[in-house]
């Protein structure tokens, strides 16, 4: 979760009213976050926000402005409206292969001291590495406004062709120098990495401002202490995520009391003016409202709860504010509405049905099986249902057989549901290499795989054993005594899948259908694992097997 650092001051100043340290953390409990420490002799606050999908409370600007709204101080969407400019950034469509989008605005104001850069540079960062995964998809970046010429040039060049000095180094470097030496380069390279040339920002008077998304120039690039006028541009790959960084940088210096200037963007056929600050509208049903919350609402009274989550409301219009993303139905706005009501002011009601609890009979089964792995001397392992591609099918040999991706992950790693279970066991395998063979783990849950239409979920099991020794027969064994023990007859036919060698691969069929594969895992897969011993595996399928028992 992300973790963010402040003055208690700093927060109070920005709220506008005074509190404790306690009063603060009862506060943040309305934005899902906490105080997870207080150093008096410092003042220094460090408040966890439980929230991922609130990126614009990643900062103290972000929070203060939705307490301000909880206590009463402000109500409905702070406006914000940036001012016109001659700034321009024309963006070279030579930039479209490689990372082809740019937002950008300037702001001028008071000049920053060392604690509202070390503001900026946080929020810089958590956008970035969360909501940018990595900077990848979002890369921020922030310069001295005096110090360029406009219009600034967005393009990408040949990884020797230009020079500067970038930040925390003295001397010119090209920027394939700086993906090899630059302690940033070496972080970030990955980004780059099928690259045939590396986009660059470059004003008007050929001053290099960064290598996105890699480092700033030492000449422009370096906030100094003093300075009043900033720019801020962030490139990606995906401009509706780079408009809600810009829209939430935005108003963090407004709240800090900057005047925000309007950037004009020019691709080749079209122009935008950024940042764009563009609201949008939701319908919602106070009745709907009433019935998921348990509460009677008048009018009045729903609109001013809309208006604490800084919302504003007109009849059953709901205007969200620019810097937010996360609204994707009405049950959204809801749900805020319910956190500013307080659910612990939500009063209980007896129990009105009385009903007895018990274990499914599938679940019964699945603990069967559980109990023959653990018998022949198998560890149980439980690992996340989200999983990702990479794992599930790069690295196994195998294309996508139907996968269930999550819209807007906040991580690569977690970034869909696992389609099956054998991928999750090798990776564990393969971060144990340094524990002594042999390795031998199961694991049975949920998968979820895409079909037409539907999405479809199973109860899996698979077993992985890894040893010098591993081969086909001692995993068909391992599943033949399940399949003897459950009392159920099968066959088992020879296949090929690209996750197996060729020739000790086998389908098992009970009553005519697949319901299960094992072999021994094809070399190549091991290699993408980094494994140096051989590994047979097998997955079985519980609910379909179940349900031809039950039969």
């Amino acid at each position: 979760m992300p973790t963010i650092k402040s003055s208690l001051k700093d927060l109070q100043n920005l709220v506008g009213k005074k509190f404790s340290v306690d009063e603060l953390d009862d506060l943040l409990s309305f934005c899902k976050g906490a105080v997870e420490g207080y150093d008096k002799q410092t003042d220094e606050l460090t408040i966890e926000v439980q929230d991922t999908n609130l990126p614009y409370l990643w900062s103290s600007e972000g929070i203060a402005r939705l307490l301000k709204g909880m206590i009463g101080k402000e109500k409905g969407i702070s406006q914000l409206a940036a001012k016109k400019s001659n700034y321009e950034v024309i963006v070279d469509k030579s930039v479209s292969a490689v990372r082809p989008f740019i937002v950008a605005f300037a702001a001028k104001g008071k000049k920053v001291d060392d604690y509202s850069i070390k503001q900026m540079v946080q929020l810089q960062e958590k956008l970035c590495e969360n909501f940018g995964k990595r900077r990848q998809k979002v890369a921020v970046g922030i310069y001295r406004l005096n110090k360029i010429n406009f219009p600034v040039h967005y393009k990408a060049t040949g990884p020797e062709s230009v020079e500067f000095v970038p930040l925390d180094f003295k001397r010119k470097m090209t920027q394939q120098e700086i993906l090899e030496i630059h302690p940033k380069g070496k972080d970030y390279a990955w980004i780059l990495k099928d690259a045939k040339k590396y986009p660059i920002l470059i004003d008007s008077s050929n001053n290099v401002l960064s290598f996105p998304p890699i480092i700033n120039s030492v000449e422009t690039g370096k906030i100094e202490e003093g300075d009043s006028e900033l720019f801020f541009e962030a490139t990606g790959t995906d401009l509706k995520a780079l408009n809600l960084a810009a829209n939430i940088f935005a108003y963090a210096l407004a709240d800090r009391g900057y005047d925000i200037y309007s950037v004009s963007i020019k691709y080749d056929g079209k122009k935008l003016i950024t940042p764009e600050l563009k609201t949008e509208t939701i319908k919602i049903d106070r009745e709907q409202a009433e019935e998921l919350l348990g509460l009677n609402l008048n009018v009045i009274d729903f609109k001013k709860l809309l208006e604490k989550a800084r919302y504003n409301v007109n009849g059953n219009s709901v205007e969200i504010p620019s810097y937010r993303d996360d609204i994707l139905h009405p049950v959204d706005v809801i749900e805020d509405a319910g956190i500013m009501y307080g659910y612990n002011n939500i009063k209980g009601l007896a129990l009105s049905e009385y009903t007895t609890g018990r274990t499914t009979e599938l679940v019964k089964f699945v603990n069967n099986v559980r109990e023959l792995m653990v018998g022949q001397g198998y560890q149980e392992i439980m690992s996340p249902i989200l999983s990702n591609k990479e794992v599930l099918y790069n690295v196994m040999n195998l294309k996508d057989f139907g996968t269930i991706e999550i819209e807007n992950p906040m991580s690569e790693t977690y970034s869909c549901l696992r389609s099956w279970l054998v991928p999750v066991l090798m990776d564990v395998i393969a971060k144990n290499k340094h524990v002594d063979c042999p390795q031998k783990i199961f694991e049975d849950g949920l998968v979820a795989v895409r079909k037409g239409d539907s999405v479809i979920e199973y109860e899996r099991l698979a077993v992985v054993s890894a040893n010098v020794a591993a081969n086909f027969t001692e995993i068909r064994q391992a599943l033949d005594y399940i399949m003897h023990s459950l009392g159920v007859e099968y066959s088992v036919q020879e296949v090929k899948h690209p996750s197996f060698a060729e020739g000790r691969t086998a389908r098992l069929f009970v009553a005519g259908k697949e319901i299960a594969f094992v072999g021994e895992i094809n070399p190549v897969v091991l290699d993408n694992f980094g494994l140096k011993v051989p590994v047979a595996a097998f997955e079985l399928n519980l609910s379909e097997l179940f349900e031809i028992i039950k039969k």
